[in-house]
């Protein structure tokens, strides 16, 4: 989906006037000038969510996924003039999965054992307040998304989003508290505050009555989270591999890559980042991705040009996170029709755009001699994150070294990237995934504590 010039500031006016309007009528729920303001009012209501039945809770999600939807192409619109990055058209489909496939309370389950000596049970319990810290990649989608989890076991959560997203941050939690108190709910579910800095997500790090942190974001911040001597759930960065052998649907295999890596302008962190292909089939497969999918093959003097915009002195570019691969293409004075929407090259896994994690629709070629090879080098590619993986083939017993030697969180077998998230795909979805700390894809049961209640010789009827 493209957006001219004019377009984009009937969008921005629009948007702006309704969250306008929606200030004079309800004001910004949930948004705090001072971070332990915000946290203060998060335990003031934690403790009321910490006593509601799972039916209460439930109905609170359901009114949360019924706004989302409602409000997917705001949001979408939203995200992308606020961030400069990603795609409206890919952002509402989202949202949209946001809302129908985030697990909620029936995510939270009881384990039993029954016996001659008793009863025991072991239940799911919340954390209290959790902190949470948000990207500018996907802002809404992740407050959204994280709300929904940890509201399912009982929590409230204090976000410290990304500022370069905090009017589309605090628009989703004026959202999520709408929906509560439509419903009967305490306001305050999620917090936030107006001007979040590193300061504001230190004193939340720090704060006594933040008793887990989920970071969702760069290394760095994960660092800090982990650094921080509370609990941590921390979803940090992935260079996904996109290995390709002699067996694969070589077409279909095209197609598929080409899809996930542009999704979103290749924001998702699940995202196709590189192409490992044994050298037998590459011809065939960039051939596909040139003729069949709106690929363009950059030259070597293209590929340096674009080298040096994409990562100046060495470092990414932020300008050009989340751009489409025309408006990438104009930055090096190459003019392309709109229908390219992705841009391909040869080379070693050493390339700096080929080895670094840029988030941009760049898809980079390794040529490998065979299999082994081919994976050696996309193990070395995914640099130890063991974030996300992707394999196109047809032999069991090679998609079974892959994923023994990947061993990564996600691992997408003959499809794009993001049927890992139930887009096309089976299973629920998250923008949360993490990888760092181990918990892989995060749902409602991620935020919770195990707690162990036992009965003895007494409540077995056997």
């Amino acid at each position: 989906m493209s957006l001219n010039e004019r377009m984009v500031q009937d969008i921005v006016q629009e948007v702006m006037a309704k969250m306008q309007l929606q200030s004079e009528v309800s004001g910004n729920h949930g948004v705090f000038s001072d971070m332990n303001e915000a946290i203060e009012a998060s335990k003031k209501t934690q403790k009321i969510v910490g006593q509601m039945s799972m039916d209460q809770r439930e109905q609170i999600i359901s009114n949360i996924r019924k706004k989302t939807k409602e409000h997917a192409e705001m949001l979408a619109r939203m995200g992308v003039e606020e961030t400069g990055m990603g795609n409206v058209g890919h952002k509402i489909l989202k949202h949209q999965l946001v809302a129908e496939k985030t697990p909620g309370t029936e995510d939270i389950t009881t384990t039993a054992w029954s016996g001659d000596r008793g009863l025991t049970l072991v239940e799911m319990g919340p954390f209290g307040v959790i902190g949470a810290i948000t990207p500018c990649t996907n802002p809404s989608e992740t407050v959204l998304c994280n709300t929904i989890g940890m509201l399912a076991g009982g929590n409230t959560v204090v976000f410290n989003p990304h500022p370069a997203a905090i009017k589309t941050s605090i628009y989703a939690v004026n959202l999520i508290n709408e929906a509560s108190l439509e419903v009967g709910g305490p306001d305050n579910i999620a917090v936030t505050v107006e001007h979040p800095t590193m300061e504001t997500s230190n004193i939340m790090m720090k704060h006594k009555d933040i008793h887990l942190i989920a970071a969702t974001g760069g290394p760095g911040v994960v660092t800090a989270v982990l650094s921080s001597g509370k609990r941590g759930i921390g979803a940090g960065a992935g260079n996904p591999p996109a290995l390709v052998d002699e067996t694969a649907d070589i077409r279909k295999a095209a197609e598929d890559i080409v899809n996930g890596c542009t999704f979103d302008n290749n924001l998702p962190c699940i995202a196709e980042k590189e192409i490992v292909a044994v050298n037998s089939i590459a011809d065939e497969l960039l051939h596909y991705m040139v003729q069949e999918q709106g690929c363009y093959m950059i030259s070597k003097e293209e590929q340096d040009a674009l080298t040096a915009v994409v990562l100046q002195n060495g470092r990414l570019n932020r300008k050009c996170v989340g751009r489409d691969a025309k408006t990438l293409l104009g930055m090096i004075g190459i003019v392309v029709p709109n229908n390219i929407r992705c841009i391909v090259f040869e080379g070693e896994k050493e390339h700096p755009l080929i080895a670094e994690e840029l988030m941009m629709p760049i898809l980079g070629l390794v040529r490998a001699k065979d299999f082994d090879d081919a994976v050696e080098k996309a193990v070395w590619l995914e640099h130890g994150n063991r974030h996300s993986a992707h394999i196109h083939s047809k032999n069991v017993d090679n998609i079974t070294k892959y994923a023994k030697a990947m061993d990564t969180a996600i691992l997408v077998k003959n499809g794009p990237s993001y049927a890992a998230l139930g887009f096309g795909g089976e299973g629920y979805c998250t923008f949360t995934i993490a990888s760092r700390t181990g918990e892989g894809l995060t749902s409602a049961s991620t935020f919770t504590k195990r707690r162990r209640c036992v009965m003895t010789d007494s409540l077995c009827i056997r």
